[in-house]
């Protein structure tokens, strides 16, 4: 039997990290997997770090965004590149990762080919689609798209099941991400990668804070009150805050207007991932609105605290190891001070269990599409 051919379709840094332990995986058995790579560079520069990290080249490499792009372009142009790929690859299964828009553009392009098509980061879900915009509306649009639902938990496979999936369409992983911060995580501390010099210098006798944000429905008032709660907390003689500042204009030009020049606060530019690993290693805690550094954060120990109103990992929320505080100002500070001032709750946040998964989210992934496509696994 030949083996299955695996299309993976991405396009963001997001995706590349959750889709790149996935690809290297299945590459580790050619006998039972043809591996073919697209990516719509949707993120350019961000997504070709990520995937010089993990030594990956594209078999496809589509470059169509252009700057200043709405979400009318980008899905239209995605969508028509996406075409003669599928043609020509003609996959047994399309694999594509999470909420973007090359998300849902390449499950809709594999649903027209009559592929199958693989989600992964299945069932994550707010209930409001417009928290995050255009995200839930994507991951709503490419269940219904999707033959094989990898689940990264229980709760998101139930989100499934509300919505009428069969059970044996679900498989629950564990969080692809996982397994991508592990592999870093262990190559850094082995030495067999290193993390170039940091953009600033930092103080030791200072409580690192990192931030990231670039969450669309925050542009305006919401970071404007972000940075308003940054401002406040750099003020400490015991805090360090480093932000690296999307490119976003929307993002630029708060954090630029209230941070610039503040004597506690580094802004730097976007990091790539190994770098970006080695400060979350190197933080006290970790202040975001992205959904990747909610899962990543646990397994370093690092409690998170997520400046959105609603999340769709709430397993993080329950199990305490991240804490909602949107854009409010006095919610932002009087947690961060927690955190910063109570050791004990400090020590309880820091060791809690991560319920994203254990690092072998790829080989579950792997042992279902060759039970579906292929034959049963031992």
């Amino acid at each position: 039997m030949p083996p299955c051919k695996v299309l993976f379709i991405f396009g963001t840094r997001p995706e590349a990290i959750k889709l790149c332990p996935t690809i290297l995986h299945l590459r580790r058995f050619p006998s039972e997997f043809a591996v073919r790579v697209c990516v719509t560079a949707q993120h350019r520069s961000l997504l070709d770090q990520v995937l010089q990290v993990f030594a990956i080249t594209p078999d496809h490499d589509l470059d169509v965004m252009l700057p200043g792009q709405t979400l009318f372009q980008s899905t239209s142009r995605i969508l028509s590149a996406l075409e003669p790929v599928l043609r020509h690859e003609q996959p047994d299964m399309v694999l594509v990762q999470g909420d973007t828009t090359t998300t849902f553009c390449g499950a809709l392009a594999a649903f027209y080919q009559r592929a199958a098509v693989g989600h992964v980061e299945a069932g994550l879900r707010t209930g409001d689609m417009f928290q995050p915009f255009p995200e839930e509306m994507n991951r709503v649009l490419t269940t219904r798209l999707t033959s094989l639902h990898f689940a990264p938990t229980e709760m998101s496979a139930a989100n499934l099941r509300k919505e009428g999936i069969p059970d044996e369409q679900i498989v629950v992983t564990g969080n692809t991400g996982i397994d991508a911060l592990l592999y870093i995580k262990s190559r850094l501390e082995n030495g067999r990668i290193v993390a170039p010099p940091l953009p600033y210098l930092p103080d030791p006798s200072r409580k690192m804070i990192l931030v990231t944000g670039h969450r669309r429905e925050s542009f305006g008032d919401g970071f404007l009150r972000i940075c308003q709660s940054l401002q406040r907390l750099a003020a400490r003689p015991d805090v360090e805050v480093v932000y690296p500042v999307h490119p976003n204009p929307n993002v630029q030009d708060p954090v630029n207007q209230l941070l610039a020049g503040l004597p506690n606060v580094h802004l730097i530019a976007p990091q790539e991932y190994v770098p970006f690993v080695d400060l979350m290693r190197r933080s006290h805690l970790i202040l975001t609105d992205s959904g990747g550094v909610q899962e990543e954060a646990p397994s370093l120990g690092k409690p998170v605290l997520v400046m959105r109103e609603k999340t769709e990992r709430p397993e993080a929320v329950h199990a305490g190891t991240t804490r909602l505080v949107g854009t409010d100002p006095q919610r932002i500070i009087a947690e961060a001070e927690l955190l910063l001032d109570d050791a004990a709750e400090y020590d309880r946040r820091s060791h809690m269990h991560n319920p994203y998964g254990d690092g072998r989210a790829s080989e579950r992934i792997a042992a279902a599409i060759q039970r579906r496509l292929i034959s049963p696994v031992e």
